[in-house]
């Protein structure tokens, strides 16, 4: 059957124009700060987004101060109206991603992700990574350059694979990780790493986390995850074997679940699964709804 993609993951063209062909002017990007219709998104050093009083919608000002090249990042255009950021103090209501992403409009997760993922960049790499020294903030907020060994710095974006396992009865792995609270179930994920496809990344942790082998692997879609910056690939798997082998460590606990026995327990709430904002939430939703490739 056809796949059918999770609602809110991320699959059509994004309002917000990054300019990339632009931004690289400074005196260019200055200038939108000073225009009378420019917008700024704040957000407290923990992650806290400034939001509406019902906690529904992101809530942004106009700039006030002078414009600092070194703290005020260009996130982007939205019909020609320019898009700020910047870490800052903050009164009145904060929520994070996790809190608000699912309440959001798709432009509004937009600008939230992108600023909360290119603030947290710039407050974990204020240095090069080659020499050491302090680098200068450049290309309107999506770069640094360092000027005592000339290299120039990006945004990092840590890849990593989240997996809905069905077995051939259509059951779904859950399993609960040490951190998380005693009801909290989810899918598996681990990040990619190097040399590693998405493909080999999924069938090398699901083997590390639940001993399980897998066949058929489906891409689903995938989802910004600025914590700190991460993007999440989705997959569907089909389980060859079904025998579960946790260490005990990293994974505390793992079953198979039917939509029944899952239903019941959310209801009688013995188990509880990740925000409405999270691929997790939205992968197994769709194999609730029987909306996966292998049902």
């Amino acid at each position: 059957m056809a796949v059918t993609v999770p609602r809110g993951l991320w699959t059509a063209a994004s309002q917000l124009d990054r300019s990339d062909e632009h931004r690289g002017n400074a005196e260019w990007v200055k200038g939108l700060w000073y225009a009378e219709d420019t917008r700024l998104v704040k957000m407290t050093a923990e992650g806290q987004l400034a939001v509406t009083p019902d906690g529904g919608s992101l809530r942004s000002t106009t700039p006030f101060v002078e414009y600092d090249s070194q703290r005020h990042v260009l996130l982007g255009l939205v019909d020609d109206v320019a898009w700020f950021a910047v870490e800052a103090v903050l009164d009145g209501p904060v929520k994070s991603i996790r809190e608000i992403g699912a309440r959001l409009a798709p432009l509004e997760a937009d600008i939230a992700v992108t600023t909360t993922a290119i603030l947290n960049w710039h407050r974990g790499a204020p240095h090069c990574s080659a020499c050491g020294e302090l680098t200068e903030v450049t290309n309107g907020g999506f770069a640094r350059f360092c000027h005592h060994c000339r290299r120039e710095h990006f945004p990092r974006t840590d890849p990593a694979v989240i997996v809905a396992i069905c077995d051939d009865q259509d059951r779904l792995l859950l399993a609960r990780a040490a951190a998380w609270d005693d009801d909290r179930v989810s899918v598996l994920a681990g990040f990619v790493e190097a040399g590693e496809s998405f493909e080999h990344a999924v069938h090398r942790e699901i083997a590390e986390e639940s001993d399980l082998t897998l066949g058929e692997l489906q891409y689903v879609g995938s989802q910004p995850w600025p914590f700190p910056r991460s993007v999440m690939i989705g997959f569907f798997a089909r389980a060859v074997t079904t025998e579960i082998s946790i260490d005990g460590d990293e994974i505390v606990y793992a079953d198979w679940f039917t939509r029944e026995r899952l239903d019941a327990e959310l209801a009688a709430g013995t188990l509880s699964l990740p925000g409405e904002a999270s691929i997790a939430y939205r992968l197994v939703t769709s194999w609730r709804e029987r909306q996966h490739p292998f049902a």
